[in-house]
């Protein structure tokens, strides 16, 4: 069935551009915040501002609301482009008005966000027949430099998808890929949760940069400028130990320096040094984007708690040891007064506790 009508849950960077671009391509879309702030300025203009290549267009989609029964009644694709931590917030505002047939898209999945949604669903009555599925990353590398304008400086390139569970994973990313073209399909949610590029460079970014940013609220280029060579290092050595992970998953092992430049990232002689703070340094997308202006940042709130821990999680189910992510995780938890290895997604909340190294395979090409 072809995909007409379009909810996008999450009016930030990545939910506007989609909300913007699919209404100009011709689809009817309604964009979903939870907060009536976020939704004001759009309100207020009408639309979006959609900007890419130099081009100015102007989007208003067929619904801005604050009301999610409203956003996805009738919609044959929601797309959520939200933080994780928000996850188990959306999981459970949705249960009630989901309907057989729809398909659901996280964008991006970050890492065990398929589990993590479809454990919150299942515990839901009534419970509606559904197709879930995620992305490694955002489907746009954009901006909003002003409220109701959104800027586009690259589109993700060979944006791995999978589905949970993985056996509809080549219909859906079929349907998916007719929406946005530079999806290609992944084994499984473990080989795109295990891609979560974030999480392998915002950490020891943010934690290698920490004095920085709070001496200068975040006044300069975070990419360009605080990614040095020792961060690389940090970076690189996060990579190593993710790899022998996804190497124990029985999944092809893919660096980060070839995951970035497969993503449109960086350029070709980045990718040949084999250097993640190269590979960083050189990035045009990034090139401009400044620090986050606080450690209290979804760069470690998301990016550990939702991205290092459960790599790490998984990884002793393996019985890979990760040292520097485990270091990773101490000191943010530390600078965040909060207990990411309790108030991360764990096992438990993965729908994980109990399975086994064996079984894990078949949870994700089956389902729970």
């Amino acid at each position: 069935m072809a995909i007409k009508k379009i909810a996008i849950l999450g009016a930030g960077n990545g939910g506007c551009a989609a909300a913007a671009d699919l209404t100009l391509r011709g689809y009817e879309v309604r964009l979903f915040s939870r907060s009536e702030k976020t939704l004001a300025p759009l309100l207020q203009r009408g639309g979006i501002e959609f900007v890419e290549g130099g081009k100015e267009g102007f989007a208003a989609p067929s619904l801005l609301t604050t009301n999610i029964a409203e956003a996805v009644e009738g919609v044959d694709l929601i797309v959520t482009v939200i933080p994780a931590v928000a996850h188990e917030y959306l999981a459970q505002s949705l249960a009630p008005y989901l309907k057989d047939g729809q398909r659901i898209l996280l964008n991006p999945g970050h890492t065990g966000g398929s589990l993590h949604f479809a454990h919150l669903l299942r515990g839901s009555q009534p419970r509606a027949k559904i197709t879930l599925c995620e992305t490694v990353t955002l489907t746009y590398i954009c901006r909003m430099p002003l409220p109701a304008r959104v800027e586009v400086y690259r589109r993700t390139t060979h944006l791995r998808c999978a589905a949970f569970p993985g056996k509809y994973t080549a219909e859906l990313v079929k349907e998916i890929s007719a929406i946005f073209p530079d999806v290609v399909p992944a084994e499984n949610v473990l080989e795109t949760g295990f891609s979560n590029i974030n999480a392998i460079m915002h950490p020891a970014g943010m934690l290698g940069n920490a004095g920085w940013i709070e001496k200068t609220g975040g006044d300069f280029y975070y990419y360009r400028e605080g990614i040095t060579p020792s961060v690389g290092a940090w970076i690189e050595a996060v990579d190593k130990e993710r790899l022998n992970i996804v190497e124990q998953l029985g999944l092809k092992p893919l660096s980060f320096v070839d995951i970035f430049h497969q993503a449109g990232l960086t350029s070709d002689a980045a990718r040949a040094s084999g250097s993640a703070y190269r590979a960083i340094h050189e990035s045009e997308p990034n090139r401009t984007i400044k620090s986050p202006g606080t450690l209290d940042h979804r760069y470690i709130k998301e990016d550990v708690g939702y991205g290092l821990v459960p790599m790490a999680e998984i990884g002793r189910m393996v019985g890979v040891e990760t040292p520097v992510i485990d270091a990773l995780i101490t000191l943010a938890s530390v600078i965040s007064r909060m207990d990411y290895r309790k108030q991360g997604l764990t096992l438990e909340a993965m729908g994980l506790a109990g399975v086994s190294a064996e079984e894990l395979r078949t949870v994700v090409k089956e389902g729970f």
